[in-house]
């Protein structure tokens, strides 16, 4: 299967299990935002075939980078993560995982990173949804603090609400599976595909 077609599909069980609509009542955003919209991205990234999607598709976005690790702040990031860790390793170039804590423990080591990458790896920060960009760019700072070297941001959804040029005052690139555009444009598509 193409990238093109691995995201197609993608698109289809996002719309499926994390996509909803309603004008009524709107949905209140993590940002305090009104919208008709919202993801919930768990049921696609904890999907078995979601999960091989991503990994699959993130994987050839980061191929040829100099990247060691991708993370990002916990919960969103994880499977994203570890989807990613898991084809990379199955492909023959192991890119690891790593945690990024939203509070840091008062105990132990009191690490805002967990996992196993140590100050001046290359890694990518990674977010299942932007809206303000506002987790992305605590992950971004929790990982610098830790000495990490951030090669760029992927994220599964970009909202294009302005996140985008929100973290891109942080770093260099920031790259998305799919836009909200894409994704309104597939549901418009298989909207005027159902029997009315």
């Amino acid at each position: 299967m193409t990238i093109s077609k691995k995201k197609e599909r993608l698109g289809e069980i996002i719309l499926e299990r994390s996509f909803k609509y309603s004008d009524n009542p709107p949905f209140t955003l993590a940002s305090g935002r009104q919208s008709n919209f919202y993801f919930n991205c768990k049921p696609t990234t904890l999907d078995p075939e979601g999960m091989n999607l991503i990994g699959e598709i993130i994987f050839d976005m980061i191929k040829d980078a100099p990247v060691t690790a991708a993370g990002g702040l916990t919960l969103g990031a994880d499977p994203i993560a570890n989807a990613l860790a898991v084809i990379s390793y199955q492909l023959g170039r192991p890119v690891k995982a790593f945690v990024v804590r939203k509070d840091v423990k008062d105990h132990g080591t009191k690490s805002a990173i967990e996992g196993n990458v140590t100050a001046g790896e290359k890694v990518v920060i990674i977010d299942d949804v932007i809206t303000t960009g506002a987790s992305t760019i605590t992950a971004i700072e929790h990982a610098r603090k830790a000495g990490l070297i951030i090669d760029r941001v992927i994220t599964l959804i970009d909202r294009e609400e302005g996140g985008r040029e929100n973290i891109l005052q942080h770093v260099e690139h920031i790259q998305s599976v799919l836009t909200r555009t894409e994704i309104m444009a597939l549901r418009a598509k298989k909207t005027a595909g159902q029997p009315g």
